[in-house]
């Protein structure tokens, strides 16, 4: 992503709110996972799209109007015994060389600096909620603001940045759709080393490495920690244990997504480990293929973010009683509900720098139109519990789930994730190279 994609994004941003406003982001802290060891460090979202700028222990502050410039970054100083153990900071100079920063200032200083650029300023923009300790320090500089001798001019109102800030992550630039593209590359590649991996008598596990294996192999981290399902275990939506064994004549359901410089992709598959559907699974199975491109069919300008889960909906309930799953007609189904004994989510999601990513899903109460720039999932499936004894037991345990990720353009839509095959025919013929 350029530098100058950055600066028009807080630009932007900064002309929403108003020169009368102060936006304050913090760096998303480390995370311990145990002992002295922490979790993988990953940039909180926001801060990398107004940013870029990878590292914890800093806070962005964008101040409209502010003569000596509007974007601050406080961050870490370069200091040799910190890299020695840590590795190279970027430190105040790059933030501003490298990164596009207006200023910076060591994050050390923030409480001298920060609470004399807040003054003045009629509302403070932030994550108020999101992370204890920032709130607590945000309060901080507020009561120094109050119990300075002449009481300086103190913002009177605290506003959720999300409300401004989230609805421009949810329109994707040419550059983001290029990042996300590649991910949904990366992503595809490890599906289909995952199906070669997917024979009887290896583990969940061992495919799930061969996940990971593709991902790392390419510079990308899995966007999310891979389900790897066999049989019954499909059934459960978020599955990840990923311990048991695989068997012939079970399904492997595979939903992994690819991370690439933040930006996610989100696939599903659901295949035969023996290399053939059996009846009942190539049923159930043309059943939700033939509702998910009924939904991606409705992600289109102009159409109603729901539209795809009523149109999968439709197809999945009509299919659910023509098998005799489900008793009565289709409308009645629908009506009562009934159908979401066996199909309980929804159809899909925004996607982008979170896999679940920002964005309102209804507008004044109405659902969101549809418009390019967008990304979305589509992810119909059927999850038959193995414990539902209203259906023969020929039905029980079978889960499948077929996932792809959607761009809005002008002329429709775009499928980012076509690489993976999910025609039936396909699968079993490309399992049957192995």
């Amino acid at each position: 992503m350029s530098s100058e994609e950055y600066t028009r994004r807080r630009r932007q941003l900064m002309r929403m709110a108003g020169e009368d406003a102060v936006l304050l982001i913090a760096a998303a802290p480390e995370r311990v996972r145990n002992a002295d060891a922490n979790w993988p460090y990953r940039q909180d979202s926001d801060l990398h799209y107004l940013s870029g700028f990878p590292e914890p222990e800093a806070v962005l502050a964008l101040l409209p109007g502010r003569k000596h410039g509007e974007a601050v970054l406080f961050c870490r100083e370069r200091d040799e015994e910190h890299e020695r153990w840590h590795g190279e900071s970027i430190g105040t100079d790059r933030a501003v060389s490298e990164h596009g920063m207006d200023d910076a200032f060591p994050i050390d200083d923030i409480d001298d600096i920060l609470p004399g650029m807040i003054e003045g300023r009629a509302r403070v923009y932030c994550h108020f909620g999101r992370e204890p300790e920032f709130d607590a320090r945000l309060l901080g500089w507020m009561r120094r603001l109050r119990q300075l001798r002449g009481g300086g001019v103190v913002p009177k109102e605290f506003v959720a940045l999300g409300h401004l800030l989230h609805d421009l992550r949810l329109y994707k630039s040419r550059g983001e759709l290029k990042l996300m593209r590649s991910s949904a590359s990366i992503a595809a590649e490890a599906h289909l080393a995952a199906m070669r991996a997917a024979v009887a008598g290896r583990h969940e596990y061992e495919v799930e490495a061969e996940i990971l294996r593709v991902m790392r192999s390419r510079g990308a981290v899995p966007a999310f920690p891979p389900i790897v399902a066999s049989g019954a275990n499909a059934c459960v939506m978020h599955y990840t244990a990923n311990r048991a064994v695989l068997r012939d004549g079970d399904l492997l359901l595979v939903d992994a997504g690819a991370e690439v410089d933040c930006y996610a992709s989100d696939i599903t598959r659901t295949f035969p480990i023996s290399g053939r559907y059996s009846r009942e699974q190539r049923a159930l199975y043309e059943v939700v293929l033939a509702a998910q491109l009924a939904a991606i069919d409705e992600v289109l300008p102009g159409r109603a973010f729901n539209a795809a889960h009523e149109a999968a909906v439709r197809v999945i309930t009509e299919g659910l009683c023509a098998l005799g799953l489900l008793k009565g007609s289709a409308d009645d189904a629908i009506a009562d509900g009934s159908y979401k004994r066996f199909f309980p989510a929804k159809t899909g999601h925004w996607l982008g720098l979170d896999v679940h990513d920002v964005g309102d899903y209804r507008v004044d109460g109405e659902p969101r139109v549809l418009e390019p720039g967008m990304v979305v999932t589509v992810e119909p499936g059927i999850y038959v519990s193995p414990g539902d004894f209203t259906v023969a037991e020929r039905w029980r345990g079978i889960g499948i789930r077929i996932e792809d990720d959607v761009a809005v353009v002008k002329e429709g839509h775009d499928v980012l994730t076509s690489g993976v095959p999910k025609d039936a025919d396909e699968i079993e013929a490309l399992l049957a190279s192995r």
